[in-house]
């Protein structure tokens, strides 16, 4: 029978924690789900985490900096309080049945189970997120939300549902885990870790994730370009965004020329084919889909807009990138 463990209720007791390491997770994220259980050991004076280092097969996850993470593989963890799934790109090459059957078996057991960056996307694919409120990297909101309905998909920058943690990244995590440190450990003992790392700002899960902008917006073409944002699949008329900014089409465009020397047409597009390298660069994701959710309806007319912005065509960019991970 699964009994669940409620790790954030005050304790003395050292928490039992395993680190599931993916390649081509991000070395930033790697260390902000870590360096924060470092460092309230070395302030504690004592080990309150106690944490080990468990990869998908047993062989070392590579990061994306090239560092080796080595640990046995994650079908031999028996139990453990606490699982932090750290992953990055490639995240549906890393989504494999064995994952998937680890990952529920350990669920099962009552393990508070907390992802990081591209983990939330892997344990949703366990179906272990099924019935939570969850969260995930800006980049990736969309598409967790599309791909599974039966999780509660939230734009926060952490969240904590019973169970399950989830957080949008690298800065995220560290605001995670000082909340778990002042929950099970204390307010004093948090503080101090965020002191460490010059960390001053309160960690609150709700505050929405802020997706990096150009400091030449203005507040108007900020808005548009936040509605171009949340529509790259399904790109609305110029005049809509207008209409919905409380302007007419005609001040818009001028707001763009002045503000970013373009148009909103011109920054609409740049803005899906930019989606539309990463999703060729960073997912196996069929180009098709590709197109279709940054807004094309035809694969020809794809093709053409995503060569003349990047100089190649998307198939020949995925080919290229093959190449350099099977490179030795």
């Amino acid at each position: 029978m699964k009994i669940e463990r409620n790790i954030f209720t005050p304790s003395e007791a050292a928490l039992s924690t395993a680190v599931l390491v993916l390649d081509d997770c991000n070395t930033l994220s790697f260390a902000a789900g870590v360096d924060p259980m470092r460092a309230t050991n070395r302030l504690a004076g004592r080990r309150l985490f106690d944490w080990s280092y468990v990869t998908a097969t047993g062989q070392p996850a590579h990061l994306t900096s090239g560092i080796e993470v080595p640990g046995p593989p994650l079908a031999r963890l028996d139990r453990c309080e606490l699982l932090l799934v750290i992953a990055g790109f490639g995240l549906e090459r890393h989504d494999t049945p064995a994952l998937r059957a680890s990952l529920r078996r350990i669920a099962s057991g009552g393990t508070t189970l907390a992802g990081i960056d591209g983990g939330p996307w892997l344990l949703a694919a366990a179906g272990v997120l099924d019935g939570h409120g969850a969260t995930t990297h800006w980049e990736d909101l969309d598409r967790l939300a599309t791909r599974f309905p039966e999780v509660r998909v939230l734009q926060d920058r952490f969240h904590i549902d019973g169970a399950r943690m989830t957080c949008g990244g690298a800065l995220p995590a560290i605001d995670m885990m000082l909340h778990l440190t002042r929950a099970r450990y204390g307010a004093a003992l948090a503080a101090r870790v965020a002191g460490l790392f010059l960390h001053d700002s309160p960690g609150d899960p709700a505050r929405a994730q802020r997706r990096g902008g150009d400091p030449r917006h203005s507040p108007l073409t900020a808005r548009a370009d936040t509605l171009m944002e949340q529509t790259l699949d399904a790109p609305l008329p110029i005049a809509a965004i207008a209409r919905r900014c409380g302007v007419s089409p005609r001040t818009l465009e001028l707001q763009f020329r002045a503000r970013l020397e373009t148009t909103p047409q011109a920054h609409y597009l740049d803005l899906r084919l930019a989606e539309a390298r990463r999703l060729a660069l960073e997912t196996d994701m069929p180009l098709t889909e590709v197109a279709l959710a940054t807004g094309f309806a035809s694969q020809a007319s794809f093709s053409r807009a995503f060569r003349a912005a990047h100089g190649q065509p998307a198939r020949t960019l995925r080919k290229r990138r093959t190449r350099m991970n099977d490179a030795p």
